[in-house]
């Protein structure tokens, strides 16, 4: 494998104003405990728009330090560093987007999303991310791919379905539920798809855009797709035993219109997850939430061992994340890619490398 590898490579960076730049950059060397990963599949997160792509609006976490773009990336490990304990040459990998310190307390329970480190470092973010034909990672983290799973649905699995699995890990999701998805792109379609093999015996989605409720229905993801409008509560609420509502909602628009149809949509003693980013949320504490004991949780992507064990059981339910990735890309075409992403009319957008031909 090693004697392919070049010498040099095209990188995708992210300036803002809407524009990506493509750079010769070195092909990097893996150091102690690292891998060298011949890149197949990288998917464009919502999050790279809202915060990077547009304006660096970004901080903290999500402070772009100008590197190579992409945290949601697949691929094979072409070459080992020394000091390695688990993986090696030819493994397939998930990359777990958020390189934290390994050592504080959120760390250790796995979740390197929390980590608040000046150590922690999320791949394109705050180091060179997947948007190149190699990456350099940690073998720390590292989630193994098996066979039957392609390197597209890897890359859906490095953020967006472990995002959605989290959450409806947390409101403890099962076959007794009616559920709400409110928010039809990536993270949305992503809720639905997991809710039906987890075992949700109605499924409800709820957008704004026409496009997305037409894919959701083309992928016959739900049981029902409303276009949100003035009488929406309603209808959705109608659709359940008695009008009591869903036993779980999750919100994935990050509006605080969305977010208020999925609080008030939640049954009594139901449970409700907060899914997508930014925004704001306006509800009545007593009515909305006290007085029907609905609990909300928040939901911030997922941590490495809940994602090593979502591929598994992907891979068992015989489920393919990539059959939301509507459109793909070759690297030279990145910026038709990014700029189809932000119009927010589309699925999954994904950059392949040498794994499938491009649409």
């Amino acid at each position: 494998m090693r004697d392919n590898i070049p010498a040099t490579m095209k990188g995708a960076y992210l300036p803002g104003n809407s524009k990506v730049v493509l750079k010769d950059i070195p092909v990097p060397e893996p150091g102690h405990g690292e891998v060298l990963i011949k890149t197949k599949s990288s998917t464009i997160c919502g999050s790279d728009i809202r915060a990077i792509y547009h304006k660096h609006l970004g901080k903290g976490p999500e402070g772009y330090n100008n590197v190579v773009a992409g945290h949601e990336p697949s691929g094979q490990i072409v070459k080992c560093g020394p000091g390695l304990k688990r993986f090696k040459e030819g493994d397939r990998v998930v990359i777990y987007h958020i390189s934290g310190c390994g050592v504080c307390n959120d760390c250790r329970r796995g979740f390197m999303i929390s980590c608040t480190s000046s150590h922690r470092a999320a791949y394109g973010w705050q180091r060179d991310g997947g948007m190149s034909q190699y990456i350099v990672a940690e073998e720390k983290d590292l989630v193994l791919l098996p066979d039957s799973l392609s390197y597209t649905d890897g890359a859906q699995i490095a953020c967006g379905f472990g995002t959605c699995y989290e959450a409806l890990e947390k409101t403890g999701i099962c076959g007794n539920d009616a559920v709400l998805v409110v928010g039809l792109g990536p993270v949305g379609l992503a809720t639905l798809m997991l809710a039906k093999a987890m075992g949700a015996q109605m499924l409800v989605g709820v957008d704004t855009v026409k496009d997305r409720c037409d894919l959701a229905m083309e992928k016959k993801l739900a049981d029902h797709i409303f276009l949100s409008g003035e009488r929406t509560l309603e209808d959705v609420m109608a659709l359940t035993f008695g009008g009591q509502g869903f036993e779980k909602t999750v919100d994935c628009s990050g509006n605080t219109n969305g977010r208020q149809l999925a609080i008030r949509a939640t049954r009594k003693w139901g449970k409700m997850a907060m899914v997508g980013e930014g925004g704001s949320v306006e509800f009545n504490p007593s009515p909305d939430i006290i007085h029907d004991q609905v609990t909300i949780y928040g939901s911030w992507v997922t941590s490495i061992w809940l994602m090593e064990e979502l591929v598994e059981r992907i891979a068992r339910w015989g489920i393919h994340p990539e059959e939301l990735v509507t459109h793909r890309f070759t690297l030279d075409r990145a910026a038709e890619a990014y700029e189809l992403m932000a119009g927010g009319k589309c699925g999954k957008v994904a950059i392949v490398f040498d794994e499938e031909v491009p649409l």
